[in-house]
């Protein structure tokens, strides 16, 4: 029976395939093409590890039924399943509405369609339609789009700007707990095997306030007793420093201390080679140095047990001291290819 298919047809079992997640319904587009190409059933069957039967019965439906009724799965105890315009509609619903369990969306399965899925039906149903089990991120909800467009335009200014010995920074302070900090991981199943990891009572904290130079990948840390107009200065006379010449942009948040009269007055008496750029309210997605702390966490603290704060404060210090190390992780982390957050 070779070539009954219309080339519409193959095109369309074609483009199916390759949406399809499912081996078993796949296989089914599969064994209908091959038989539009001219092979035999005994061919067929042993490409696809089925019985000659179950061929002729997939050929049949697709006459019938179409591609619709050729990818219908047909259980036991079940009297009817979703068809593919159901399953999509579902996958649309899903994408705009999270459902936490399984057991929600089987009785929003049940409700709306008068299906009846169990609970295992519906997680493949989920893995099937592309959808996986995880927290949802979270983004500021006062973020301005129009805002942050219109600091990239300036920031890309900047860039095109710069002099051989001029500077870009990206400053920010963390404030690290001693205390463990859980964080997930592969872990082997079952109850024996369950992963514990040791934790403190005590609440001291570090104060770390920064500057991250965005070329070469290395960053200024001060560990200050708190931040404040004082530190953000002291910050600066560091950078100034550290770079003697051309000019420098320090890229920061509209904390209040940033904006303070004495920061202001210290800049304007001091140095025109340091300029302070801020970055539109609750945007911490354009800070690249917000990516450099979540790595200090990955590699110091999450999952990691000190005994004591002042082994705390010494492996974290020294993780700053040595970020040279880690600089080919840093140079496809501490990008600036931004996403902007919807407002």
């Amino acid at each position: 029976m070779p070539d009954f298919l219309s080339e519409e047809q193959v095109l369309v079992l074609k483009q199916t395939h390759r949406s399809l997640k499912d081996k078993r319904l796949a296989d089914r587009i599969k064994a209908i093409l091959y038989v539009n190409y001219g092979l035999t059933y005994q061919e067929i069957a042993k490409l696809l590890m089925f019985d000659e039967t179950s061929l002729s019965r997939y050929v049949k439906r697709f006459k019938e039924k179409g591609v619709e009724g050729l990818l219908k799965l047909n259980y036991a105890g079940h009297t009817t399943r979703l068809d593919l315009l159901e399953e999509l509609t579902i996958k649309n619903y899903l994408r705009d509405n999270t459902k936490r369990t399984a057991k929600e969306i089987c009785d929003y399965i049940y409700k709306t369609y008068g299906v009846c899925y169990s609970l295992v039906g519906a997680i493949k149903l989920l893995h099937r339609l592309g959808f996986t089990y995880k927290k949802p991120k979270i983004i500021p909800g006062k973020a301005d789009k129009v805002k942050q467009e219109e600091f990239l335009k300036a920031y890309s200014q900047i860039k095109q700007n710069l002099s051989v010995n001029d500077q870009i920074y990206f400053g920010d302070s963390t404030h690290p707990e001693h205390n463990t900090k859980p964080s997930y991981g592969w872990i082997l199943k079952g109850k024996i095997n369950d992963k514990v990891v040791k934790t403190n009572s005590g609440r001291e904290r570090l104060n770390l306030n920064g500057a991250l130079n965005f070329k070469e990948k290395t960053a200024i840390i001060l560990n200050e007793k708190t931040i404040n107009s004082d530190s953000t200065i002291r910050l600066c006379k560091r950078l100034l420093i550290k770079q003697p010449e051309g000019k420098i942009y320090l890229i920061l948040d509209n904390a209040s201390h940033h904006h303070s009269r004495k920061v202001k007055f210290w800049l304007k008496t001091h140095t025109r080679r340091l300029k302070l750029i801020f970055l539109p309210s609750y945007s911490p997605n354009l800070n690249i140095i917000e990516r450099l702390w979540r790595f200090f966490h990955n590699k110091v603290t999450w999952n990691h047990y000190f005994e004591t704060f002042e082994e705390f404060k010494y492996q974290t210090l020294k993780f700053f001291r040595n970020l040279k190390k880690y600089k080919p992780e840093l140079e496809t982390l501490l990008t600036d290819n931004f996403q902007l957050v919807p407002g």
